[in-house]
This record gives C-alpha cells, sequence and structure tokens, in this order.
C-alpha cells in the first residue's frame, strides 16, 4: 500500500518546485571549472526514531554539508572536552548577527555561539586530536556515525575554497589573541574548510536530524554516537542560534531545531519523533534555503509539529495488538464457523492505541498496518485508551484506512468517547465496545472464507440442541422429560451474580448477556448466548453460587433442568446423569481450546480478567 505519508510530502514538493526566488551560493574566487548546484534540485526526507525513511525528489545527489557541520563538531568537542572547558570558550546565546559577523563578546572574547563562523572555529580548535589530518579524520568519522554510512571529503571543494578564506583566518586570529583558540589560527581554519567540504545527501541529513531527535541514538544502527545530555545542549543551541539572524522568524514560525548550510541543505529536528532534511540550492539573503525554509514551514503547520505542541510521553502509540484467533468474541460460534476463525483468525488483527497520538505516532500505526495489509481481511483500531488525537494524526488515520480498504483491508474504530466523529458517514463500522469490534471482524472472515458455511440458526429445535444431540435417543428422552420450557421477555434476568444454582439452561431462540460486576457498581459483559449455547452448567455440577448475570436481549426461549430435576436424574438414570456430564465436560475443553471461557467462569480465573473480552 503507497504511504500517506510518502504522498503527502510529494505534494510539498509540487507545491514550491515552482519558487525559483534566491541563487545557488558560490565561493568567493572558486575556479570556473568547479562545478556548480543543480539550482532546481529539490528533495525532502522524513525519518522517524525508529529508523524508517520517507523521501521524494532529489534526495540521492550529493552536496557540501557546509555549516549543517557545526552543531555535529560542537558536540564532538564537548565529548572530547567536557561542558565547563567548551562553554569557557564558547557562549550558547543568539546573536542575531548572519553567520559571518564577528561576534565575540568584548569582556571574554568568546565567540556568541558554536553555530556563528567563529564559533564554528573555536570548536573546531577543541576537537581532540595531534593535527589537523587526525582532528579532520576524528570529525569525518564522527559523521558518518550520525550518519550511518561513510561519508567522504570533495577535496575539489576544499581547494577552491580554503585559499580564499581571509575573513576565517582574521576570525580566528581574533579568537587566538583573546586567548580562546590556543594554537596557530591556521589550523582551526583549515580543520573548519575540511568539515564543510564532507558530502551528504538529503538522506544522510535526515538519519543525521532522526538520530538527534533519539537522544543521540542512531535510530537504524542503533549506535549511541552521543550521550543524550550532549544532544540536548545541541539541540538547545540549534533552537535559537541555528538559523542564525532570522532564528527568531523560524522558531516562530516552524518551531523546531533546526540548522541551514549554504550547499543548500536544511536539517530539522523534533525530539522523540522524527527528523526533517530539504535540499534546495536556492538560497535567501540569509544563507538560507528558500524552498527549504517554505517546505519546514509547511510540514510543520500542516502536521502540527512545532515544538511547543509535542506529546507527554516519549512511547509508542500501540500498546497492544493481538488477532482474533488468541482473543476471540465473546460471540458464541457455531462448530462451522469455529473451524473458519481457526484457519483464518490471524487475518483479523486489534491495534489497541494509547496516549497522546499526534504525527508521529500516527505516521508509525499507518506504516506499521501498511507493511500487513496483504496479510490481513480485518483491522481493528481501539482508541478507547487515547488521551489525546490531534487534527493532523486523525486524518493521517483515517486515510490509511481509505488504502487499506482499497486493499481489501476493512478497518473499524473502537471509539467509545467519540474520537472520530465523523467515521461512521464514511462507511466505516464504529464500535462503543471492543467486544462488538470483534464480532465484526469475526463475521468478516466467515464471509470471506466460510464458503458453505451453514448461517447459524434464529431457532433450534429441542432434539438439536448440542447438549441433548450428543447423547443416545433413549438418554435424550429420559432427560427431555425432565426439561421445563420458560420463555424471558427483553431485560429479564434469569440469573444474578451470587445466586444459589438455578439450573442448567438450553438456550433455543433469542440473544442474552452474561455479565460480571466491574467493580464500579457496574457491570462488563463478558458472553453473548444465542441459539444452541448453555449456561448454568458449572454453578448446579459444583453446587457454587452463579458467577455472572445473565439477562435476555430479546424475546427468548429455553429449556431448564433445575436442581430438583437433576437430582432425579441422578437417582432414576444415573447412566444419563453421567452421559450429560461428560457432553459438558467435552463441550467446555473445547471451548477453551479455541480460546475462550464458559460465561460463568469468574473474571478473575485468567490473568488480566475475563478471556472473552481482552
Amino acid at each position: 500500500m503507497a504511504s500517506p505519508v510518502a504522498d503527502y510530502l510529494a505534494s510539498v514538493l509540487d507545491r514550491h518546485r515552482g519558487d525559483r526566488a534566491g541563487a545557488p551560493w558560490r565561493a568567493p574566487g572558486a575556479p570556473e571549472d568547479l562545478p556548480e548546484p543543480d539550482p532546481d534540485a529539490f528533495g525532502i526526507c522524513l525519518a522517524t526514531v525508529d529508523g524508517y525513511l520517507y523521501e521524494v525528489g532529489d534526495t540521492r545527489t550529493d552536496f557540501a554539508i557546509q555549516s549543517i557541520s557545526k552543531p555535529f563538531t560542537y558536540g564532538l568537542a564537548i565529548a572530547d572536552r567536557g561542558f565547563d572547558a567548551v562553554d569557557a570558550k564558547l557562549d550558547v546565546e543568539p546573536s542575531g548577527d548572519a553567520y559571518n559577523e564577528i561576534s565575540l563578546d568584548p569582556v571574554s572574547g568568546r565567540p556568541a555561539n558554536a553555530m556563528v563562523n567563529a564559533g564554528a572555529l573555536a570548536a573546531a580548535s577543541l576537537v581532540a586530536g595531534g593535527g589537523v589530518e587526525e582532528r579532520f579524520e576524528r570529525i569525518r568519522a564522527e559523521y558518518s556515525r550520525w550518519a550511518g554510512r561513510e561519508l567522504r571529503l570533495d577535496g575539489r571543494m576544499l581547494a577552491a575554497e580554503l585559499p580564499g578564506a581571509h575573513r576565517h583566518r582574521a576570525i580566528a586570529h581574533l579568537l587566538r589573541g583573546s586567548g580562546i583558540v590556543e594554537e596557530e589560527p591556521d589550523d582551526p581554519v583549515e580543520i573548519y574548510f575540511r568539515q564543510c567540504a564532507v558530502q551528504v545527501d538529503c538522506r544522510d541529513l535526515a538519519l543525521m536530524a532522526a538520530t538527534l531527535a533519539n537522544g543521540g541514538t542512531n535510530p537504524r544502527s542503533g549506535e549511541e554516537v552521543r550521550e543524550a545530555a550532549i544532544s540536548e545542549r545541541v539541540l538547545s543551541v540549534m533552537t535559537t542560534c541555528g538559523m542564525y539572524d532570522s532564528a527568531g522568524e523560524w522558531v516562530a514560525a516552524v518551531g523546531m531545531p533546526a540548522k541551514s548550510g549554504v550547499g543548500g541543505g536544511v536539517l530539522a529536528v523534533l525530539p522523540g519523533q522524527i527528523g526533517i532534511a530539504v535540499f534546495s540550492p536556492r538560497l535567501d539573503a540569509h544563507g538560507n534555503s528558500v524552498r527549504g525554509f517554505a517546505a519546514c514551514r509547511q510540514i510543520s503547520d500542516d502536521l502540527e509539529l512545532h515544538f511547543l505542541h509535542v506529546t507527554r510521553a516519549r512511547r509508542s502509540a500501540v500498546r497492544a495488538s493481538w488477532d482474533v484467533l488468541a482473543r476471540p468474541s465473546s460471540r458464541r460460534r457455531t462448530p462451522a464457523e469455529q473451524e473458519v476463525l481457526q484457519d483464518h483468525g490471524g487475518r483479523a488483527r486489534v491495534y489497541e492505541l494509547h496516549g497522546d497520538v499526534l504525527f508521529a505516532g500516527a505516521e508509525a500505526v499507518v506504516r506499521q498496518l501498511s507493511e500487513q495489509a496483504e496479510q490481513l481481511d480485518a483491522i481493528v483500531l481501539d482508541v478507547g485508551r487515547v488521551a489525546e488525537l490531534g487534527d493532523v494524526a486523525r486524518r493521517l488515520l483515517l486515510e490509511g484506512r481509505d488504502r487499506l480498504d482499497e486493499e481489501a483491508c476493512k478497518v473499524a474504530v473502537v471509539d467509545p468517547d467519540g474520537m472520530f466523529p465523523r467515521v461512521a458517514e464514511s462507511g466505516s463500522p464504529a464500535f462503543a465496545d471492543i467486544d462488538d469490534a470483534l464480532a465484526w471482524a469475526e463475521d468478516l472472515l466467515i464471509e470471506r472464507h466460510g464458503e458453505g458455511t451453514p448461517t447459524p440458526p434464529d431457532r433450534i429445535a429441542v432434539e438439536h440442541h448440542p447438549l441433548l444431540d450428543a447423547l443416545e435417543p433413549d438418554q435424550r428422552a429420559v432427560l427431555s422429560a425432565l426439561l421445563r420450557r420458560r420463555h424471558a421477555d427483553p431485560g429479564e434476568r434469569l440469573v444474578s451474580a451470587g445466586d444459589d444454582p438455578a439450573g442448567i439452561f438450553l438456550v433455543l431462540s433469542g440473544q442474552l448477556s452474561a455479565t460480571v460486576p466491574d467493580g464500579d457498581d457496574g457491570t462488563r459483559q463478558v458472553a453473548l448466548l444465542g441459539p444452541a449455547t448453555s449456561f448454568g452448567k458449572r454453578s448446579l455440577i459444583a453446587g457454587e453460587a452463579h458467577a455472572t448475570n445473565v439477562e435476555a436481549d430479546s424475546p427468548t426461549e429455553l429449556l431448564v433442568l433445575g436442581p430438583a430435576a437433576l437430582a432425579q436424574l441422578e437417582r432414576t438414570a444415573p447412566h444419563v446423569a453421567l452421559a450429560l456430564v461428560r457432553t459438558m465436560f467435552a463441550q467446555a475443553h473445547a471451548t477453551v481450546e479455541r480460546g475462550s471461557l464458559d460465561p460463568e467462569v469468574e473474571a478473575e480465573a485468567v490473568p488480566g480478567g475475563t478471556r472473552h473480552l481482552p
């Protein structure tokens, strides 16, 4: 199934592709034969914190990382020297200046932050190592770990840019004069220009961003590239300083820590959720990608990604998942239906969501459903434990449902609190109770895979009830003479939890509900009983109080073998009584084997509650 996320990113690409404002950056004094980037190249990648990557457009075009390198070298410097040593050399305040301004504190001489060129030179000087080559190699290897693949230096670009780096050398000499840089100024300048010439593509930047979003652990390799505390510091400085003199506009409009580079890349991070990368070489007056800024702004608006609107917990939106074979509904099924569900129950699956579900959580759910669509006929989304469902998440889940429907995989929603107010109008089943949704899924499987399976009758004859049908004709005649017929109107209670044994009830027609007390002066349904079912057996045979309430939902006809009648059967025809007990035991065993329980079994008999309702 095509992903709605990929289609959405493609629509963003199409919307901004025609914007040709700005121009690519070219290093002063660069030779004429140095290839220029395609000004109309445009790619967008979105990487999740579990390592999934969406990409549209020119995502595999190499370009120079340029200033996007700064946060990663800053993090390496902290890892090498520690927070205190780096803070003594580098401030963390936004400068409000362009990236190449000389932003040094008039007293301490410290650069304003590590995102401007002065701060980047100071950070490069703090990377541990024996010389330019060794220190740069550590930086290149560092970037490669963030990206999850080996990155390389573009030697031609370095050769083109380094000779004209006069302003950087001037800044480095000022830093040396104030004691911020403690080595020959040319070394940090060369290291800095080398790191800027490292080649990346849009996918690399998205995974680097996702690694920051994941607390410094690469979501694909599983490697902890940097400690979470360092990643948090890097993101903090990116938030206020990463977009230079347009940082305030970026935070207000987009609301994600970010960094841009004159190579045309933009990297943005939503901590705990996703990383975004955009590549488009046309730059504005601030040195930021025109289309990159616009695309990130639209994505943030559309997907509600502003960091002031975040989930309360960084956890999976899926609390639990199971198929109807493992946890069936409470509806009693005929042997033929049971056989169909035994063979195909794995093709209907429940996904129970919880917590705050925003874009990232909904994306993970839709992706998981998409990957399993071919193996499923029915999906139940239970949002009963969801505290907040964002508008974007709601739209994404509904879009995923529509696409699954095209794949012949039907989706129902368990929505007791009305999280999807219009889902029923769209033609999808919506239920207030999980058991009803499970029964719907089972019915769909029986319809699709149970060709020739007889439809359960609305009424059965006395002799066809399973408790009687299993007996020999003479045994059936003896037992039938002791059964009394009973009718129940809708709402009439036949037995109550805690009552003394009232008998064995054989249902011939109608429907009844079995419920148990839920501890809050209410009840919880544990079974639906229709024709050919029975209840009261365990209580009567064991001489124990009833564990459930049983009420008629519709006009119901039953046969009852009362306590006195059972005692008479044991006295006058013990062989028939024994045959009846054997039949009940065999049926109870078959019920448990197919993953269900008798409605009279106490809720506490199964860990986590009654087996019928998950």
